[in-house]
């Protein structure tokens, strides 16, 4: 099995292409990613997964109309890519296993993440309008987005899924403006907005934001606290499944090593040592993993070697 990510004819230039991997074994499995493909007038594209995302229309529908594009969290496609990607490669062993036959699998980045915008596709493509960046705007959900909380800079998040989600929040806030009728349907909802949510961000503004999160889920209501790192260290959820994991590093102190996204019965998954420092594994590689003896590696030391 050979996988690469190479710019397109990197791989050829080095002579590790497919046909010399291919004269090499003749059943090997050759997986190439890359942004655009291996052929077509953008293959010789080279970047990272924020330039596939730009490309595939995922940073036009992504922030607030009246700014530029914001595009989404971390290099998108490299997250989706590989989910794709890995059930070709056990779908290519279960091939291989049946008849000994190899394979060559490539993969372009922006064709594995299109299928997220199927939506604005089709939106297009039967009503003619070009998705924008809408914010945190919902067309099927009212209110919805971020609000301020007691603090500086705090916020939490509230989704009303439908009209008893809204009649449940319109109890909870017990205000004469939350009982009004154009409220109690989303068609009434979607259409004053932004007279809504200014007047829901009035009411939690001056509530505590961990205490009202609470609040609202105790109640049926779509709702979490928009948290940092610094928040992240401390929630208790995390910390319950161990996901950190401290560990003391010689020039750093204790530092929480983030764990696997996954608990297996049996495994201690996550790391179980530090980072090394400078040349912390450098006798180590040289002696056990190259088999180098003490002589040569003491001429290599010395540039003798």
């Amino acid at each position: 099995m050979v996988l690469e990510s190479f710019t397109p004819g990197t791989m050829d230039e080095l002579g590790l292409g497919y046909e010399a991997a291919k004269a090499l074994n003749p059943d090997v499995m050759y997986v190439s990613t890359c942004l655009m493909g291996q052929t077509g007038p953008a293959a010789p594209m080279a970047g990272y997964g924020n330039h596939a995302a730009a490309i595939s229309g995922f940073y036009e529908v992504t922030g607030w109309d009246d700014r530029p594009p914001s595009g989404p969290f971390t290099a998108y496609t490299d997250t989706i890519a590989p989910r794709f990607l890995a059930t070709a490669v056990m779908a290519a062993v279960d091939r291989w296993k049946r008849t000994g036959e190899g394979c060559r699998i490539e993969q372009a980045q922006m064709e594995a993440a299109l299928h997220f915008l199927a939506k604005e596709l089709v939106e297009y493509q039967v009503n003619g309008r070009v998705p924008r960046r809408a914010g945190n705007a919902d067309p099927a959900m009212a209110p919805h987005g971020a609000l301020p909380v007691a603090g500086t800079d705090e916020w939490i998040a509230i989704a009303v899924e439908d009209d008893a989600a809204w009649a449940r929040l319109a109890a909870l806030i017990g205000e004469a403006w939350a009982q009004e009728d154009r409220w109690r349907t989303l068609a009434g909802r979607l259409a004053g907005r932004e007279e809504l949510e200014r007047l829901l961000a009035g009411w939690t503004a001056p509530q505590d934001g961990m205490a009202l999160v609470e609040r609202l889920q105790q109640a049926g209501i779509a709702a979490g606290f928009v948290k940092r790192s610094s928040d992240l260290l401390a929630d208790p959820q995390l910390a319950h499944r161990r996901f950190f994991h401290p560990l003391q590093h010689p020039e750093m102190g204790e530092v929480p090593y983030e764990g696997h996204q996954f608990i297996i019965s049996g495994y201690q998954s996550g790391p179980r040592r530090p980072a090394p420092c400078l040349g912390e594994h450098s006798m180590e590689v040289l002696l056990e993993v190259l088999g180098l003896d003490e002589e040569e590696v003491a001429r290599l030391a010395a540039g003798l070697g």
